[in-house]
């Protein structure tokens, strides 16, 4: 989303595609809440899912206190300021982003944060305690994504060399994956992790939160656009053609690798095709969004494969979908920009090497920013809350640890433990 010199003026097709975008946009929270929850075991099931939905309250509500002012009030090449805190000067006049109210700014890119928040719990799912984590999510969303923003869309330092980023690749993919990686190795490994085959519980959950993701995603491309206009229907088609380039390669690698392609493997690659294509969304012709999702596939295929072999517990593969799949998006877009379809500079198609450097620095950057910081906020919450539940707990599930609720209710077969029903054939310590 990019700021225009002077307010234009109030524009009401442009305001009505930035409604239905924001919509289509906090859509993304609670089917990613179905996506992670059917990967997950069931006994964990609603408290995986609750760690989505709840972003909508904690993050939503961090914004509008303070997170909206860091991201996009003007101010130095680090941190925005203070001047709409609490919403103020956030009205129904148009601002710098685009010809409709800012106070619609405010909800579009409040949406932007809080699935990024939401992303970042798929690395520690099944065994983080929900307060903690409800508090992380709310300080990570001032502390890492707001300045994150900052740098790229609000007027930073990032933004002023001219780093690429349509919809989020960088500070949304890149900045939730590094976290992941921070948060796994952070909180720890699941109890039985390596011994014990950890297998999604409902494949349909998994199929239908990545088509909902893929429905909200033509708000989360499209609408960066800033109008309903030429570069919203070419994010729109590049939304629509890069993911199913990716899809039918993640199929392809999977009848490779195992003989046969998978439902979850399908959804998946789905997902980290629409987080490839995100930076390059506005910037690329649609045939090089083609060719963007089928390579796009290859690199995040491997982690994903990778992964299980060390002792790092990212639980639904995070780093890999969105930080691999981030990082290979904004490096392509550098690539495959051109001022031909919208794009600010030309990329390596047209004879240009600067925007592959400034973009190679621009994930570096925000990488190692969100890593080490999520690190340290994670390591000074768990001193004042502690992050883990015992083992017993994690044995029994956190759905009835921290909720007292279970998804399947299996009647007489349940059994009180610690006070509270564990679900039947669940383990209790």
């Amino acid at each position: 989303m990019l700021q225009t010199a002077t307010p234009p003026s109030l524009r009401g097709d442009d305001t009505a595609w930035l409604l239905v975008s924001t919509a289509l946009v906090l859509l993304m929270t609670p089917a990613l809440g179905f996506f992670y929850g059917g990967l997950v075991r069931r006994k964990n099931v609603l408290n995986t899912m609750m760690m989505s939905l709840v972003s909508l309250g904690a993050v939503g509500l961090a914004w509008a206190l303070l997170g909206y002012s860091l991201a996009f009030t003007a101010g130095g090449p680090w941190l925005g300021g203070f001047g709409h805190a609490l919403l103020r000067d956030v009205g129904l006049a148009t601002g710098p982003w685009g010809a409709f109210p800012q106070l619609l700014h405010f909800a579009y890119q409040g949406a932007f944060a809080i699935i990024t928040a939401a992303l970042v719990s798929g690395a520690v799912v099944e065994r983080v305690r929900f307060g903690a984590y409800v508090w992380f999510i709310a300080l990570w969303s001032l502390v890492i994504y707001a300045p994150a923003a900052h740098w790229v869309w609000g007027g930073g330092w990032l933004g002023r060399l001219g780093a690429l980023d349509f919809a989020g690749g960088t500070v949304v993919h890149i900045n939730a994956g590094a976290a992941a990686l921070a948060c796994a190795w952070a909180v720890g490994k699941r109890k039985d992790y390596g011994r014990q085959a950890f297998l999604p519980h409902n494949v349909p959950y998994v199929m239908l939160g990545a088509a909902l993701l893929w429905f909200g995603w033509f708000g989360f491309n499209g609408g960066s656009a800033s109008s309903a206009g030429p570069v919203a229907v070419l994010a729109f088609v590049n939304t629509l053609l890069a993911p199913g380039a990716t899809l039918l390669m993640w199929m392809l690698l999977d009848r490779w690798r195992h003989g046969r392609p998978t439902a979850v493997g399908a959804a998946t690659g789905a997902v980290v095709g629409l987080v490839a294509i995100t930076p390059a969304a506005g910037f690329i012709a649609p045939a090089h969004a083609l060719v963007l999702g089928a390579l796009a596939a290859l690199p995040s295929y491997v982690v994903m494969m990778w992964r299980p072999r060390v002792a790092l517990d990212d639980s639904l593969d995070v780093f890999a979908a969105h930080g691999v799949g981030g990082i290979t998006g904004a490096l392509l877009t550098a690539v495959f920009a051109q001022r031909a379809w919208y794009a600010p500079v030309d990329g390596l198609v047209g004879g240009a090497l600067r925007p592959l450097a400034v973009q190679s620095l621009a994930i570096a950057a925000v990488f190692a920013y969100s890593l080490a910081g999520t690190f340290v906020l994670l390591k000074l919450i768990g001193l004042g809350f502690g992050l883990r539940p015992s083992a017993r707990e994690e044995g029994i599930g956190m759905d009835v640890v921290q909720h007292g609720e279970e998804a399947y209710n299996r009647g007489e077969g349940a059994v009180l433990v610690l006070g509270q029903r564990a679900p039947r054939g669940e383990p209790t310590t």
